[in-house]
């Protein structure tokens, strides 16, 4: 593994730079699908460094942005039940549900307990026998199978008291249902890093096969991203699509075949509400029916009540790539990251975050 300062570096970067310039002839439209490339994307200027041939557009790869009110208002739900420890990471705490947040709920005398893994859950599962602990189960394919681990330790402890309410999300058929939508034209997709290592490379293969568009996993610092921009701007040239790795450090085409087998022992696919574009078939996973009394949805009489979504807010559109966060009359506004609207706001990976901290229009 090579030091971080050598994937900064800035004389190989004025050269992958100038290499983008000298080969992209052609107006292209190139999509980021992870929130975490956002955030590098704009923390170290990478927009303002390209060609004006080069249009680079966010994605929805920001988990937390992309869970929808109605799973959030279970969650929030779930912490006003008696005798019921929520557990979760810390981002979750202040995103807005339709009525309140599990920080308001917690302050209103809930039992919302930030964690910073699955590990921290169950310890807090055997310390409170007489408590039920419910493990707030959210992201991609990335932290998903350090969840079905907990359930399976859950089990080998004899623990009865620890849940998880899955709201795990599996990225594929997302990307299958933005391309299908046409709203947003994309020549080339820089595919997730973190989410690659798990499903492996080969997953984005039927973008390339099926929609002709050039794929290229990426890792977060600057010098990946900029290779992998290259490496698009190569294949859009040549008039190629094919799934290409520029975070081979990381990443293969297989992928980590026992973190899906664990995944696939404990979850199956269901169909889940993504925020700004509704419900996507099988982009879902739901704990199967040997794991059911680690459930907390199946266990729990959850009453949410209406949901309603953030007036104003334009998430959805955001995270489907049709609108910039500066086209929102509450950006800088009546939403900040000190009093966020909508959970884009929220998020460290939030596009909404990016922009405000390191867009161009950020006000310095």
């Amino acid at each position: 593994m090579k030091l971080v300062s050598e994937f900064r570096d800035s004389a190989l970067a004025k050269g992958l730079i100038s290499q983008i310039k000298q080969k992209s002839q052609k107006p292209v439209r190139l999509m980021e699908f992870c929130g975490s490339h956002t955030v590098s994307i704009f923390r170290y200027g990478i927009r303002q460094v390209l060609p004006p041939t080069v249009e680079m557009v966010s994605g929805p790869g920001c988990p937390i942005c992309v869970t929808a009110n109605s799973d959030l208002d279970k969650a929030i739900a779930l912490a006003k039940f008696p005798n019921v420890i929520i557990t979760t990471f810390g981002d979750m705490i202040k995103v807005p549900g339709s009525r309140s947040t599990l920080q308001e709920v917690k302050a209103s005398g809930a039992d919302v307990r930030m964690v910073y893994s699955t590990m921290d859950a169950l310890k807090i599962a055997g310390e409170n026998p007489n408590k039920s602990i419910v493990f707030l189960g959210i992201g991609f394919e990335t932290t998903t199978p350090t969840v079905a681990a907990s359930i399976l330790q859950a089990e080998e402890l004899g623990l009865k008291n620890y849940y998880v309410y899955s709201m795990h999300k599996i990225c594929p058929p997302v990307i299958r249902a933005l391309l299908d939508s046409g709203e947003v034209k994309l020549d080339g997709l820089i595919c997730p890093g973190h989410v690659s290592v798990i499903t492996g490379a080969g997953a984005w293969e039927f973008i390339a096969k099926e929609y002709g568009i050039p794929c290229v996993v990426a890792g977060f610092e600057p010098l990946d991203i900029l290779q992998c921009i290259a490496m698009l701007v190569t294949q859009i040239e040549k008039g190629e699509s094919k799934v290409e790795i520029a975070y081979r450090r990381s990443v293969h085409m297989e992928g980590n075949l026992q973190a899906l087998k664990l995944m696939e022992h404990v979850f199956e696919p269901s169909t889940a509400d993504w925020r700004g574009m509704g419900s996507v078939p099988g982009s879902g996973l739901k704990i199967r029916k040997k794991y059911q009394r680690f459930d907390a949805e199946y266990n729990f009489k959850i009453k949410p009540g209406k949901t309603v979504e953030p007036k104003g807010c334009i998430c959805g559109e955001v995270l489907r790539g049709v609108k910039t966060p500066s086209e929102c009359k509450l950006f800088r506004k009546a939403c900040t990251p000190q009093s966020p609207v909508g959970p884009c706001m929220v998020s460290s990976e939030g596009t909404c975050s990016a922009y405000y901290l390191f867009g161009e229009d950020n006000g310095e």
